[in-house]
C-alpha cells in the first residue's frame, strides 16, 4: 500500500480535510475570542458549531460518493471528492476575510460541512486503491490527518490568523487538483480513462471464505 502513489495523494488530501478539522478544533475558539472580542464561553460555544456538523456531514460525503459511483463510477467519486476539497479551500479564504461575527458564523457552518464531507469522500475512494492492502492504505491516509494538523498548527503559531487561514485555504485548493493524478487500476480517472467492464460501477466484492474441511478431505 505504501508503494502506491494514490495512497500518498489521498494522504495529502486527508491532511487538508481531517487535518483542518483538528486544527480548527484548537484554533476556532481563540480566533473568535481575539478577533471578535467574545468571552471565552461564547467563543467556545461558537467554535463548537464546527464539531456539530460531524453529526451528518461526514456521512453525507460518503453518501454522495456512493450515489455518483452508481452513475459515473470512480470518476463520480473523484469528482465529488474534488468539489468538496475545492469548496472547503474557497470557504477558508472567505472565512479569513469576513469582517463581522454573524457572517463568520454562517461561513463557519458551510466551511465545516465541506471539511467533514471531504473526509467522507476520501474514504469512499480508499478501499478501491488496492483492495488486498486496504488496511495499510487506510492507516496511512488516516495518518495524513494528524500530519496536516501538525503542519497547519505550526502555521498558526508563526503567522497571524488571517495569514494562517490564507495559507491553509490555498493549500487545500492546491490539494484538490491532486485528484487528476489519482489513477486506480480498472477504474476511470477524473478526466481520462474508462471503468473496466468487469468491475463496472459496482461496489467491492468480498471473497468467499475457504472451506477448510473440504480442503482437508482432498
Amino acid at each position: 500500500g505504501a508503494l502506491n502513489f494514490n495512497t500518498w495523494f489521498l494522504f495529502v488530501q486527508y491532511a487538508c480535510c481531517f487535518g483542518v478539522e483538528l486544527t480548527m478544533n484548537n484554533a476556532a475558539a481563540l480566533y473568535f475570542r481575539e478577533e471578535f472580542g467574545q468571552s471565552t464561553e461564547s467563543a467556545a460555544a461558537i467554535a463548537s458549531i464546527f464539531g456539530w456538523m460531524n453529526l451528518f456531514a461526514r456521512g453525507l460525503g460518503g453518501y454522495m460518493s456512493d450515489k455518483l459511483n452508481e452513475t459515473m463510477g470512480m470518476r463520480g467519486r473523484l469528482l465529488v471528492h474534488t468539489v468538496c476539497l475545492l469548496a472547503e479551500g474557497v470557504l477558508v479564504l472567505v472565512f479569513a476575510n469576513t469582517p463581522n461575527l454573524a457572517g463568520s458564523i454562517v461561513v463557519l457552518v458551510f466551511f465545516s460541512i465541506f471539511v467533514q464531507a471531504a473526509e467522507g469522500t476520501s474514504y469512499g475512494i480508499v478501499p478501491y486503491v488496492n483492495p488486498p492492502c486496504t488496511g495499510s492504505i487506510a492507516g496511512i491516509v488516516g495518518a495524513g490527518g494528524n500530519t496536516g494538523a501538525v503542519a497547519f498548527g505550526m502555521g498558526f503559531r508563526q503567522l497571524d490568523y488571517k495569514q494562517a487561514f490564507i495559507v491553509m485555504g490555498c493549500t487545500i485548493i492546491a490539494s484538490s487538483f491532486l485528484s487528476v493524478f489519482i489513477r486506480i487500476k480498472g477504474h476511470a480517472g477524473l478526466i481520462c480513462g474508462q471503468d473496466d467492464l468487469v468491475i463496472g460501477k459496482g461496489t467491492l466484492s468480498v471473497p468467499e471464505p475457504e472451506e477448510i474441511g473440504e480442503e482437508d478431505e482432498a
